[in-house]
């Protein structure tokens, strides 16, 4: 039975490992200039938000380059408006190819404009 169960398991990663990971779907406004190019934001995207956060939140300064909303305005789809929710969404497309949850917009608003929706988290 383990023998089985074993043989069941490696047929499964090896099929797993065959499976092929689509490419992100990147499309970007060019028309306006990003805070940095691309790979220093493909590499440092997570901790220039994170100081984004922590100077919003605990310092009170909203707004400026590094601003999640100037980050949708540009990254959003041009079909479905959005930065998450479907595979040609930017943020969506590119999180699902190196295997990150995004969880950004639990809180978040992924549409430009949009007012943010505000979740109530209990501890």
């Amino acid at each position: 039975m383990r023998r089985f169960a074993l043989a069941i398991a490696l047929g499964l990663v090896a099929m797993a490992a065959g499976a092929e990971v689509p490419l992100p779907n990147i499309s970007v406004d060019k028309s306006t200039k990003c805070v940095a190019p691309p790979e220093v934001m493909r590499r440092t995207h997570m901790q220039m938000l994170l100081h984004r956060r922590d100077r919003t939140v605990h310092l009170g300064i909203r707004g400026g380059d590094e601003a999640l909303t100037r980050c949708i305005s540009c990254h959003a789809s041009k079909t479905t408006g959005a930065a998450v929710g479907a595979p040609d969404a930017f943020c969506q497309s590119c999180h699902d190819y190196v295997g990150v949850k995004l969880d950004c917009f639990d809180c978040h608003q992924g549409r430009p404009g949009a007012a943010a929706k505000v979740s109530a988290r209990q501890p």
